[in-house]
């Protein structure tokens, strides 16, 4: 799957770079034909002032006329040899012209640096030179910005593309993870029914007294494994929680199974009991999870502190092991599927934690700080 959305973006990245790529050598050959054009146009339609400057001929007179009434959209402006407006001005806004005194000024310095002044010498005794300083006509500039407006297009058609795909991909996977907690949950439920029905037997039976309560554990603990597995891809029901008494429950459970060298510890800042909406089973998976990853990370000694702070309109847990740590780059990298630095395990764990939190909870869970040596501290936050 992730192969296929990688062959999707290369795809579709090749795709836009060729178009756009086309499109602008494209409409730069279109652009220079204009504007070869325009300069042509813009020589005729000085020509055609200088000789209706000293044509007596009427029919010459009538050609020159309408060779300068034709021209409607390239802006020109005539100068002396100083660059002072001396003459006429085509194609311009008339209202500036008349309350703006730069206005010509300006638009000279702006023709400058768009096209090379036409010169047209008036007389030789004395000489006298005009100059033609002209603009781009707005077809010119539609042409010159076409390019960029389809880049602009092609980017938003790649952008909502790779949205509908990556939509698309975490709906398969929401219904993948669902449909194998799911079956995880139903595949157990046989087997627990059978070991449920051996310790009630296994209670009548002399000698064994010590034995039974430990199995009874056990079997709760599968239960409460398939318990959670089933709730995976359905709507949780949020119920009021002490989140303390969680935590405290899960610590105590970790701790009967961790090494002696490792030291657990609870502050809640003094509050006692702390209410929270939460999915009892779920949330208390998430705990477990980071408790694990913690015990992992240490190597059989260390400590693990788990800080419970109640603020006004969120509540914050963060727990932290004196750890390994993680690296700057795989910080980015621990809630993905698949990604984990142990020997052992799927990779899941992390993932599915980051699940529970975000889309059950409502809340975060983001890896708040971490430094290779010193340890890792991961961040709950739930909404009040």
């Amino acid at each position: 799957m992730f192969t296929a959305l990688f062959n999707w973006r290369t795809t579709l990245a090749i795709v836009a770079i060729a178009i756009v790529t086309g499109t602008i050598f494209y409409s730069q050959y279109i652009a220079r034909k204009i504007a070869a054009d325009e300069r042509k146009k813009v020589n005729v339609w000085v020509q055609s002032l200088k000789t209706r400057a000293t044509a007596t001929d009427v029919s010459a007179l009538t050609l020159t006329n309408i060779i300068t009434s034709e021209n409607t959209d390239i802006p020109i402006i005539e100068t002396d040899e100083k660059d002072n407006p001396s003459g006429s001005a085509l194609n311009l806004d008339t209202t500036l012209i008349k309350t703006d005194t730069n206005y010509l000024r300006k638009k000279i310095e702006q023709f400058k640096k768009e096209n090379e002044a036409l010169y047209v010498e008036i007389s030789k005794e004395p000489l006298i030179v005009n100059k033609y300083y002209y603009g781009d006509s707005e077809l010119l500039k539609e042409v010159r910005y076409y390019p960029i407006i389809q880049l602009i297009i092609v980017a938003l058609f790649i952008i909502i593309t790779l949205i509908a795909i990556s939509t698309r991909n975490k709906s398969t996977q929401n219904q993948v993870w669902a449909g194998m907690a799911k079956e995880t949950a139903h595949q157990l439920g046989t087997p627990l029914t059978s070991l449920q029905g051996w310790v009630e037997m296994l209670k009548e039976t002399p000698g064994m007294e010590k034995i039974v309560p430990e199995m009874s554990k056990d079997v709760d603990r599968l239960k409460l494994v398939s318990d959670r597995f089933g709730k995976i891809g359905s709507t949780p029901q949020l119920e009021e929680n002490d989140i303390v008494a969680q935590v405290e429950n899960m610590v105590s459970y970790i701790r009967r199974r961790s090494p002696d060298k490792v030291s657990f510890n609870i502050n809640s800042y003094g509050e006692n009991e702390i209410k929270v909406m939460n999915s009892g089973p779920l949330f208390d998976w998430v705990i477990e999870n980071l408790l694990k990853n913690g015990l992992d990370a240490m190597d059989g000694k260390g400590n693990i502190l788990v800080s419970i702070k109640n603020e006004s309109a969120e509540v914050i847990v963060d727990v932290t092991d004196s750890g390994k740590g993680i690296s700057k780059q795989n910080i980015a990298n621990v809630f993905k599927p698949g990604f984990t630095t142990k020997k052992r395990g799927w990779g899941l764990g992390l993932t599915l934690c980051k699940r529970i939190i975000e889309q059950y909870h409502k809340g975060e869970l983001y890896v708040k700080h971490s430094e290779p040596g010193k340890g890792t501290t991961f961040r709950i936050v739930l909404k009040k």
